[in-house]
């Protein structure tokens, strides 16, 4: 039996199987992960209801078995700080988001180094963070 935080055989198979600078996009339940990350992402559908599970759920079970060495959001260019980056830069405890306008963000989350995304129940907006894999 697994001694880890995640369970979820396919997130594990595709965690492990990531490198250093692959990326792993989070998604809240509006994000369009089917047309907008490319075709060799693996995409893992979690959403259960609303805000089951949220981003920050699986955020935190993610960091807690992958070292994560730069997150990026989508910034809402109307100068409002939303509370979720908060929670973000708790979580992976870094003192700042890169943050990208939404079409930077919709294009980068369609890069080819983009090897999973997964859609949350989240319900927050601007709840999408996309976390590049850090060496050991």
């Amino acid at each position: 039996m697994l001694i880890t935080e995640c369970i979820h055989p396919k997130l594990l198979e595709v965690v492990a199987s990531c490198g250093h600078g692959d990326k792993i996009l989070i998604a809240d339940g509006n994000y369009p992960l089917n047309s907008c990350t490319n075709v060799n992402t693996t995409k893992v559908f979690l959403g259960l209801a609303p805000n089951l599970p949220s981003v920050t759920d699986v955020l935190k079970v993610l960091n807690s078995i992958c070292n994560f060495e730069k997150a990026e959001v989508m910034d809402p260019q109307n100068g409002e700080k939303p509370e979720i980056f908060t929670e973000f830069i708790d979580i992976l405890n870094i003192d700042e988001l890169k943050k990208l306008n939404r079409y930077e963000f919709y294009e980068e989350s369609q890069a080819k180094n983009i090897i999973l995304g997964i859609s949350t129940g989240e319900t927050r907006t601007f709840a999408n963070i996309l976390l590049t894999v850090g060496v050991r």
